[in-house]
């Protein structure tokens, strides 16, 4: 049996269309320090799941189509900025998966859920504010397409890519 401090701590994102992930990629690339970017840009939807058979039972028993989201604007984190996100339906699956992980999640994963999109972090604030009133200046609302949930491995910094959930048409 594994020692808790040497079980594995799982990430769960959420999967963009590949364009709307290009273009946060991008953005992520250029704003982010280099030293603390080893990460893709990503939505994360829990912060810690465990490793058991539940985990991966709940994922791949989420039936849910693709769908859209609104990028509906910019929020200053202090030391960055994210693109915030509106969506009944991601809302919706967000409270699916808190109730069924309801007696597993950490304090941070039962807070309310704010989805956004993290494309600068880890710098002064006066940084922040500078690049926050440079992206607003010429934002507009647009809409991503929410394709599945990606799990990962949390590795202390870096993540591994562990398993894909993909969002399926039921027409």
């Amino acid at each position: 049996m594994q020692k808790k401090e040497d079980s594995i701590t799982y990430i769960l994102t959420l999967r963009l269309d590949s364009e709307s992930q290009d273009f946060f990629n991008a953005l992520r690339e250029k704003h982010f320090p280099v030293e603390r970017n080893y990460l893709k840009a990503h939505l994360t939807l829990f912060h810690k799941l465990p490793d058991t058979a539940h985990t991966f039972a709940v994922l791949r028993e989420i039936t849910q189509e693709p769908f859209d989201m609104r990028v509906t604007g910019l929020r200053h984190l202090g030391a960055g900025v994210a693109y915030q996100f509106e969506s009944d339906k991601l809302q919706r699956l967000h409270q699916a998966l808190r109730a069924a992980f309801a007696n597993e999640l950490i304090a941070q994963d039962q807070q309310r859920f704010m989805p956004h999109v993290t494309v600068q972090n880890k710098v002064t604030p006066a940084a922040s504010k500078e690049l926050l009133q440079a992206l607003r200046e010429g934002f507009k609302p647009f809409t991503v397409r929410a394709t599945g949930m990606d799990l990962w491995i949390y590795q202390g910094g870096p993540w591994a890519y562990k398993a894909g959930f993909p969002f399926v048409n039921q027409d």
